[in-house]
């Protein structure tokens, strides 16, 4: 699980919409973490009524072409299946990370190497 992130009422009315059932607690399932960090319930694919993205680890057949092929998640060593978040790797925070990270930061008040040191 990952602690530290609480639950809008605006994105838990979303859930309740859904169909989807859900505590207002501060975790977040690890499931719904992309190796990167981004928890997918916080992006506006995973939210939306129809079509909704089943998160980075979900079916891949379900989410946006540009999820699909991120550089991230499609990188060679997550592909050797060596780990399941970037944390994990020997380059971590690999440039790619930082960069997204930096943007992140800056566009949306969200790190993913923040949210990773939240990942037990």
């Amino acid at each position: 699980m990952l602690t530290g992130y609480g639950i809008s009422n605006s994105e838990t009315d979303a859930w309740a919409r859904r169909g989807k059932s859900m505590k207002k607690s501060n975790t977040t399932p690890t499931k719904l973490i992309a190796p990167c960090g981004i928890n997918c319930r916080l992006c506006r694919a995973y939210d939306r009524e129809e079509n909704s993205c089943p998160g980075c680890r979900g079916e891949d057949r379900l989410k946006p072409e540009y999820c699909v092929h991120c550089k991230i998640k499609t990188c060679d060593v997550a592909q050797d299946g060596e780990f399941k978040y970037c944390f994990e790797c020997e380059s971590y925070p690999c440039k790619r990370l930082r960069q997204l990270d930096r943007r992140y930061r800056s566009k949306y008040g969200m790190s993913m190497v923040e949210t990773l040191g939240f990942v037990v």
